[in-house]
């Protein structure tokens, strides 16, 4: 073999480092700041959007906006866009599976040969964004079949596909009543505004305290619960809680469905809880605010957390595949083992 002179080395041009999209990384003429005021501005206008489907309009703007002329330059863009974004909402998994699909998706449809690249990177940004925003509603046609009459249904957490799903199935005039778990205590509670949604739609409803799950499922036909992420075992992330009601679920052979967004579908594999749980643990040694009952509301109270003592606050947990019965998703209904066939069909 020919040996390699140190010179030569020192000669020789570095390499570009690689983006995620697998093109050489670019200083771009993004302005992270003005990205940041879209952001919040598109979501003044959408509040009720996703963040994913908000990240994605946002995306779009951004390569309508930007001047650079070449498809590195402008991949280099969307990238740091992306990365800025991402770092909005660190712990969204929806919204970082959003953004990859995204990336994904407007590069393996364009072709660097084409005078009218950019042209075509905003129609596929703005048909990936207008099918992402429909999500909602195609999961919501393909699952209202499920719900039947005089059927009893237990939701968990606040999600508006989970919401817009049962509406639908109540506008086609079947009965049915919903039992809403509390959630954290408070006239801000999510189990609270969850039952007010339901109650303006005239759903049925009635409130149960977490706690209360195990000893109200006999009554239950079926859980139905929104995810954070769809992960590639079928399994979902979802609403620190939903692990345990999908246990509970399986014992009394009560049907676990999950109704989720194709954009939240994410490539990451859990093994454990550990994986997953996003946990504050903190060490209060003062006093915090606790609510507890009082008459026909609720009030604040005082208490004095004990020196040394931690309070850990999971927000999520893993569910496996082997407790869900079916998922709803704008892609059909899919069994939890057809997941990994659909992320590669995704990601392809």
């Amino acid at each position: 073999s020919i040996p390699i002179l140190a010179s030569e080395l020192r000669a020789s041009p570095p390499r570009p480092t690689m983006s995620a999209t697998g093109f050489p990384r670019h200083k771009s003429d993004l302005d992270v700041d003005k990205l940041k005021k879209d952001f919040e501005n598109e979501r003044e206008r959408h509040p009720d959007a996703a963040f994913a489907v908000t990240a994605i309009n946002v995306l779009t703007t951004v390569i309508e906006q930007s001047k650079e002329s070449t498809y590195i330059g402008l991949s280099g863009v969307v990238n740091e866009a992306v990365k800025s974004i991402k770092k909005m909402r660190e712990s969204s998994i929806s919204l970082s599976a959003g953004c990859d699909l995204f990336l994904r998706y407007i590069t393996r449809t364009s072709k660097l040969d084409t005078k009218d690249f950019k042209q075509k990177l905003i129609a596929r940004g703005r048909a990936f964004a207008e099918s992402s925003a429909d999500s909602r509603g195609r999961i919501a046609r393909y699952g209202d079949r499920f719900i039947q009459d005089r059927s009893k249904i237990l939701v968990h957490g606040e999600s508006r596909v989970v919401l817009q799903l049962l509406k639908a199935a109540k506008e086609k005039g079947k009965n049915f009543s919903v039992i809403v778990t509390q959630g954290p205590a408070g006239p801000n509670g999510i189990g609270r505004k969850v039952a007010l949604s339901l109650n303006r739609a005239k759903i049925p409803c009635s409130i149960i305290p977490d706690a209360a799950v195990a000893a109200t499922m006999e009554s239950v036909d079926m859980i139905l619960v929104g995810a954070e992420g769809v992960v590639e075992s079928g399994g979902v992330i979802n609403r620190i809680g939903t692990y345990q009601i999908a246990m509970i679920a399986s014992m009394l052979n009560t049907p676990f469905y999950v109704a989720a967004e194709s954009y939240k579908f994410t490539r990451i594999f859990p093994l454990s809880q550990k994986d997953v749980q996003k946990s504050y643990e903190k060490q209060e040694e003062g006093k915090r605010e606790v609510p507890y009952p009082r008459g026909g509301g609720i009030q604040r109270s005082k208490e004095q957390l004990p020196s040394g003592v931690k309070r850990i606050d999971p927000e999520a947990d893993y569910t496996p595949p082997k407790f869900i019965t079916l998922l709803f998703t704008d892609l059909g209904i899919l069994t939890p083992s057809a997941v990994s066939d659909e992320l590669i069909k995704l990601y392809s």
